[in-house]
Formats: structure tokens, C-alpha cells, sequence
């Protein structure tokens, strides 16, 4: 019993070979905007290509700067696809990110985005926790892209901290 109660102790968790992918890295930076074409709709029904031009061209769109726009249109329209293209035309040189769906759908689809450009060669071949508690929402939907993108590469993926976890994975 000394013997045991003499010896220093040690972090397994800390000295073990899981490498922790926390997917609340890849929340967006910078608030949501939303950016509803209906305002620039000719009587709720038709974009009119001259007005609109002149409708964008009048925004200041430094107001954007670091801010992430969610483009959209809440009435039941046709928009033309060149929309869609002018309004990033104006807003990318400011915006943090931009993209085509409703606000509440953002952090959704910019999760995605970033799993999808995610470097996966520090993961190859190594034991892996995707950590579980964060203080911000991560969609499920990120965590089974994560999955998918990782399970090809690592030896195992787990779900929740290092200290407990879930087995999701395992390479046989």
C-alpha cells in the first residue's frame, strides 16, 4: 500500500495517443446577417435586373465586414440565377462568408463547408475523440460529416472528452 501511495501521479488521458477534434473550432466567426431578397422584388413578384443593380449598388456594404450574410428570399418568387451572383459580387470582398439559405440554416451549412475543407492527413492513422460538451450548437449533421470524412483514416473515433467516451469506430 506505501508503495502505491509513494508513486507520482500520472494523466493517462494527457499521455495517451488520442489526438481531440473539438468541432466548435469551426463555428462561423462574426454574426449572422440575414440578407432577404423579397425588399428588392418588383411588386412581391419579379426582379427587375436595372432596379436591382441600382438597389445593390446603393448598400453600403462595408456594414458587412466580418459579418456573415445569409442570402434568401422569403416571398414565393422566381429569383434568376445572375441574383444570386451580383449580390456576391457586391458583398464577398466584406463579408466573413456568404451563403444561399435562410439565417437559421447558416451554421449548418458553413459546419459543412469547413468539414469539407478540412486537412485530414494529421488524423491518418491515429486514435480519435470528437469532443462531445461545447458552449456553442453543433449541428448533428457535423458530427456525422466528421464521421464519414474520418473513418477511412483513423485507427478509431470516439465520441464525448478523453476521460469518457463513447466508441463509434474501430478499424478491424
Amino acid at each position: 500500500m506505501e508503495a502505491i501511495l509513494n508513486q507520482p501521479l500520472v494523466n493517462r488521458v494527457a499521455s495517451s495517443s488520442l489526438v481531440t477534434i473539438d468541432l466548435e473550432d469551426l463555428y462561423p466567426v462574426g454574426e449572422i446577417v440575414p440578407f432577404d431578397l423579397k425588399s428588392y422584388l418588383f411588386m412581391e413578384l419579379i426582379l427587375k435586373e436595372k432596379d436591382f443593380r441600382e438597389a445593390l449598388n446603393a448598400i453600403q456594404w462595408e456594414q458587412f465586414k466580418g459579418k456573415n450574410l445569409a442570402v434568401f428570399c422569403s416571398a414565393d418568387a422566381i429569383i434568376p440565377m445572375w441574383a444570386y451572383m451580383l449580390v456576391a459580387t457586391h458583398a464577398a470582398p466584406f463579408v466573413e462568408d456568404i451563403m444561399l439559405c435562410e439565417p437559421a440554416e447558416f451554421v449548418e451549412k458553413a459546419y459543412l463547408k469547413k468539414i469539407a475543407g478540412m486537412d485530414l492527413l494529421p488524423y491518418d492513422g491515429k486514435r480519435l475523440v470528437i469532443k462531445g460538451c461545447s458552449d456553442k450548437p453543433v449541428p448533428p449533421s457535423a458530427y456525422l460529416e466528421i464521421t464519414r470524412r474520418l473513418q477511412p483514416i483513423a485507427i478509431s473515433i470516439m465520441f464525448g472528452e478523453p476521460c469518457s467516451t463513447v466508441p463509434v469506430f474501430k478499424k478491424k
